[in-house]
């Protein structure tokens, strides 16, 4: 379930490097809009302004008709030069009555809320106190800051422009990042021999270099251990024989219970040493995996059930072909797990013989070992599977070396699968292997 939210969560985010593109354009967009706002502010700050109405003053008197000239002709100019501007001009006597304009509704006196200078509205206005204290009103037909099919195109142009070249930017400083992740990743499956290239001289490539000397310690380390612990398993194979050879020597001279408890106590660690180089050659992926071959797991099954009076039951479900159980695999580390689990049964399960149910899906094979054992507590079903790990209370004479159950997960990882230990109805364990199917078409 939490893979399952992780992993919906990770497809719904957005990538590291989208994240700082969207911020970039973000901030290159804020800083346009600021640049604007103080452009605005400074064009309309009061020197700027003051200065504007004294050149539009005397501009618009040098070009408008005096006083004395006759209506037609003032209307004559005001109409002249409307045009060019697109607007509605009307002219205002010093008293603010209106001496003409050009527009039919043109107000009877300048508005008492406008004073000289600009007045920002929609349509644009601009009231003018010219030179010879006449008044000047000029109404824009248009919206001042409407912006034209040019401006929209070149505003348009300017951003893909700034989007197109900053993205290789981005896209550049974060790949360094993914690759990084990606060998993180991999460290993280077992591949101990992953490496980053390391590029540039920056904080990436330092992490880098320190991701590099990081994995080459632990894959030195891992080597050493696995290394030792291989061989010292090898080296006790010689005293383990000598002593075999001395039991075999003192038959006549030992008690018989003497003999049983040696042959015993030789035979378990016989039975370590295996398990040990097992477990070492998996977890350094050592097994060969062209030993793996199409198999029927219904016959290993039988074959280790028969040695261990185990009841077999085999079901298959609606649309799983013919039911054959076939699987890829190893069959020699297969049949281990098999036997693992079957020994495990016989050992902790009680007087009751082990039972097996093989279910045959259409896309995979679950093996289901049970028995009627005391159980194991909840808070423990998950430990069991770890290396050397004993249940409190388990008895040492039942044999085992703790292995055997690690060995399972390692097995059936291996093979793609999974095993988990679950309670069975009535008293009793069940563990459960899920492996992938073999599906002919």
């Amino acid at each position: 379930m939490k893979h399952r939210v992780k992993k919906m969560c990770s497809r719904w985010s957005l990538k590291f490097y989208l994240r700082i593109y969207l911020a970039m354009l973000a901030s290159l967009v804020l800083a346009f809009v600021l640049m604007a706002l103080i452009w605005q502010i400074l064009l309309n700050s009061p020197r700027y302004f003051k200065l504007n109405m004294e050149h539009f003053s005397q501009i618009a008197t040098d070009v408008l008709p005096a006083s004395g000239v006759s209506k037609e002709r003032q209307l004559v100019t005001l109409k002249r030069w409307g045009t060019w501007m697109d607007s509605d001009l009307s002219l205002y006597a010093p008293d603010g009555t209106l001496l003409n304009s050009t527009k039919s509704d043109a107000p009877a006196r300048v508005p008492d809320n406008v004073k000289q200078g600009w007045f920002f509205g929609f349509p644009f206005s601009v009231i003018g106190h010219l030179s010879d204290q006449r008044w000047l009103l000029m109404q824009s037909n248009r919206v001042f800051f409407a912006p034209t099919l040019g401006q929209v195109l070149l505003a348009l142009l300017v951003a893909l422009a700034l989007a197109l070249g900053s993205y290789p930017i981005v896209r550049r400083l974060t790949k360094r990042l993914e690759h990084l992740q990606d060998s993180v990743y991999a460290l993280g499956q077992g591949a101990l021999a992953t490496r980053v290239a390391v590029e540039g001289d920056d904080e990436v490539a330092h992490l880098a270099m320190s991701f590099n000397q990081s994995a080459a310690r632990i894959e030195a380390l891992m080597a050493a251990q696995k290394s030792l612990l291989a061989n010292a398993s090898h080296e006790l194979r010689s005293p383990l024989t000598r002593l075999r050879m001395a039991v075999e020597l003192m038959q006549e001279q030992a008690t018989p219970a003497i003999r049983l408890e040696l042959s015993r106590n030789i035979n378990e660690l016989d039975q370590l040493i295996e398990e040990i180089l097992l477990s070492s050659r998996l977890e350094a992926n050592m097994a060969n995996p062209h030993t793996d071959e199409e198999l029927d797991l219904t016959g290993l099954l039988a074959e280790e059930c028969a040695l261990t009076d185990a009841l077999l039951t085999i079901q298959a479900q609606y649309g799983a072909g013919e039911g054959a159980a076939l699987l890829q695999g190893d069959p020699k580390l297969l049949r281990r797990l098999l036997r693992n689990l079957l020994e495990n049964a016989q050992r902790y399960g009680g007087t009751a013989a082990p039972e097996v149910l093989l279910l045959i899906s259409p896309q995979q094979l679950q093996v289901d070992v049970c028995d009627r054992g005391a159980g194991i507590p909840v808070e423990q079903r998950e430990r069991i599977f770890e290396a050397f790990y004993r249940v409190p209370g388990a008895s040492e004479s039942h044999g085992g070396v703790g292995l055997g159950l690690s060995l399972v997960r390692q097995i059936a990882q291996r093979h793609g699968g999974q095993v988990q230990c679950l309670a069975r109805e009535g008293g009793g364990s069940c563990f459960r292997v899920i492996l992938p199917r073999a599906v002919r078409l």
